[in-house]
C-alpha cells in the first residue's frame, strides 16, 4: 500500500489493460468501470443544480418582496446539509452496521470511506455513493422548508436543517436503502426516493405551515396575488427537470439500461404530467396557464421517483395522468382544513410521493429492475406479487407518519429555545418582507410594497448629496373620466 506525502494510507488501487480502477478490499479484488464512476459524477452535477432550481421556482410564486429569501434558504441548506452529511449524516444513513430504523456513528466524519465497495451498489466505490447521495440529503430540507414563506426568521432555519435532516432524513433514507433498513428488507421498491425525499419532506411543509400558522391577510384578497415572476417558475422547473435526469437515472448506480429506462420514463411522465394540469386548469379559467405546466411536471416528476427503475414506459404515461389529477385536486385540501401552504408542498411532493408509490406497488416489473442485469424483485401486481402494494402502503404512511411527528416535535422544542423561535413576532417585518426585514437586500433595485404600506415610500434622490423632496398622498383627482385616483406628489407641488 503506497504511503502520500501526508503520511496517511492511500487507496490500493491499480488498472487493468482496458483503463478499470482494481482496488483491494478485505484482501478482495473490486473493480470499478470508469464509465460507471463518470455517470455517476456527471448525475451528482445534476441533481446538485436541482437545489437552486427548487430556490427558483419557489421564489418566482411568491411576491418579489420575499423572492431572495427563498434562492437563499436553497444555497444556505446546501451548504448546512454538506457540512452534516460529512459530520456524521452519511453515516447515519448508510453504515454497513446500522440497525433497521438509524446508522451508526462508523463513518463520522467520512472515517473509512475512500475505495471500498458502496452499501448502495458495488460497482461504484464508498466515496462516489457518499457524495452522490449528499445531493439527495441536502435537496430535501429545501422542499420542506419553502413552506416557511413570508412568514418565517431566516436565522433560526440554519439550525432546523441541520436537527431535521439529523432526525428525520436519515433515518427514513437509511430504513429504504440501507440493506439493514426495515422497508428494504421487507421488499420496499423506492428507487430514488419517494419516501426518503418526497413524502417526507412534503409532510414536514404541511406541519411547518401548521406550526407557523396563516400569513397576515390569509383568507382575503390580499393573498389573493399571482406569482410575481413567472419566468422564474420557468427557470426553476427547467434545472429540476434537467437535473432529474441525474435524480433518477443515477440511482441506477452505474452507466446501464436500467439508468437510460429511468431517464424515459422519467421524461415521459413528467410531460404528461405537465399537460394533465395545464388542461385541468384550462377547464376552469379557459387560459394556457405555464405555471399549471410546471406544477404539473413537477408533480410528474415525484410521482415516478419511486417507481423509475422499475415501470415501462406504458405504466410512466398512467403515471403522469395520475399524478396531474391527483396533486391538481390535492391543492384544495388547504381550503378544507385551513392551513396555510403558500407553495403547495403537501400537495405536490406528499401525495405526489404517495401516488408513486402505490401505483409502484401495482406497476414494477421483475424484467424491468433486471435491465441493469444484476437486480432481482418480486415485481408488483403486473407480476402477480400482490403483497407488494401492502409493503408500499406501510412504507408511505410509515415515512408520512415518522416525517409529520418528529417535524412537529422538533419545531416546539425550538419555539421554546430563547432565539429559535421560527415565526415572526413582527407584524411589520411581514409586511415591508422577508427580504427587507431579515436580509436588507432585494432580488430586485425595488421592491413593491406600496399595496401593503398604503402609501408611496419616499424615492432616492436622483442628486447625489440633494435630498428628495418630501412626499405627501395627494387628494384623489379627476382623470378625466368621471374616475378618481389615488397618487403622491412632491410636497411642492401639490
Amino acid at each position: 500500500m503506497s504511503l502520500p506525502e501526508s503520511g496517511l494510507p492511500g487507496p490500493n488501487i491499480t488498472y487493468d489493460a482496458s483503463g478499470s480502477i482494481i482496488a483491494y478490499y478485505n484482501d478482495a479484488e473490486v473493480v470499478y468501470n470508469p464509465g460507471d464512476i463518470a455517470w455517476i459524477i456527471a448525475a451528482t452535477a445534476l441533481v446538485w443544480i436541482m437545489i437552486p432550481g427548487v430556490g427558483y421556482f419557489y421564489s418566482g410564486l411568491l411576491r418579489r418582496k420575499n423572492a431572495l429569501s427563498m434562492i437563499y434558504l436553497s444555497m444556505m441548506t446546501l451548504a448546512v446539509v454538506s457540512f452534516q452529511w460529512f459530520f456524521w449524516g452519511y453515516s447515519l444513513a448508510f453504515s454497513e452496521t446500522a440497525g433497521p430504523y438509524i446508522g451508526n456513528l462508523r463513518h463520522f466524519g467520512l472515517m473509512k470511506v475512500l475505495d471500498q465497495p458502496s452499501v448502495g451498489s458495488s460497482k461504484i466505490p464508498a466515496i462516489l455513493f457518499c457524495v452522490y447521495q449528499l445531493m439527495f440529503a441536502a435537496i430535501t430540507p429545501i422542499l420542506a422548508i419553502g413552506a416557511v414563506a413570508e412568514r418565517s426568521r431566516l436565522g433560526p432555519l440554519i439550525v432546523f436543517v441541520f436537527v431535521w435532516s439529523t432526525i428525520v432524513y436519515d433515518p427514513i433514507a437509511c430504513w429504504t436503502w440501507n440493506p439493514n433498513g426495515w422497508v428494504f428488507i421487507l421488499g420496499g421498491l423506492d428507487f430514488a426516493g419517494g419516501t426518503p425525499v418526497h413524502i417526507s419532506s412534503g409532510t414536514a411543509g404541511l406541519a411547518i405551515s401548521i406550526y407557523l400558522g396563516k400569513r397576515r391577510g390569509y383568507g382575503t384578497e390580499r393573498l389573493a396575488y399571482k406569482p410575481h415572476n413567472t419566468t422564474y417558475v420557468v427557470l426553476g422547473t427547467v434545472f429540476l427537470w434537467f437535473g432529474w435526469f441525474g435524480f433518477n437515472g443515477g440511482s441506477a448506480l452505474a452507466a446501464n439500461l436500467r439508468a437510460i429506462q429511468a431517464c424515459i420514463v422519467t421524461n415521459l411522465a413528467a410531460s404528461v404530467a405537465g399537460l394533465t394540469w395545464m388542461l385541468l386548469d384550462w377547464r376552469l379559467e379557459r387560459k394556457w396557464s405555464v405555471v399549471g405546466f410546471c406544477s404539473g411536471a413537477i408533480a410528474g416528476l415525484v410521482a415516478i421517483t419511486p417507481a423509475s427503475g422499475f415501470v415501462g414506459s406504458p405504466a410512466a404515461v398512467l403515471y403522469g395522468v395520475c399524478a396531474g389529477v391527483g396533486c391538481n385536486f390535492a391543492t384544495k385540501l388547504k381550503f378544507i382544513f385551513k392551513y396555510d401552504d403558500a407553495l403547495d408542498i403537501y400537495a405536490s411532493h406528499a401525495i405526489g410521493g404517495v401516488i408513486g408509490n402505490l401505483l409502484t406497488g401495482l406497476f414494477a416489473q421483475a424484467s424491468v429492475a433486471a435491465f441493469d442485469g444484476i437486480t432481482v424483485i418480486p415485481g408488483g401486481w403486473l407480476d402477480h406479487n400482490y403483497r407488494q402494494l401492502g409493503i408500499q402502503l406501510a412504507d408511505s404512511v410509515s415515512g408520512m407518519s415518522y416525517s409529520f411527528v418528529m417535524t412537529t416535535i422538533i419545531l416546539w422544542i425550538m419555539h421554546f429555545i430563547p432565539g429559535l423561535r421560527l415565526r415572526l413576532s413582527d407584524e411589520e417585518a411581514e409586511i415591508i418582507g422577508i427580504d427587507d426585514a431579515e436580509m436588507g437586500e432585494f432580488a430586485y433595485d425595488y421592491v413593491g410594497v406600496e399595496a401593503e404600506l398604503g402609501y408611496k415610500p419616499e424615492p432616492e434622490s436622483l442628486s447625489e448629496g440633494v435630498p428628495p423632496a418630501p412626499y405627501k398622498a395627494a387628494t384623489a383627482a379627476d382623470n378625466g373620466s368621471g374616475e378618481t385616483t389615488e397618487k403622491s406628489v412632491p410636497a411642492a407641488a401639490a
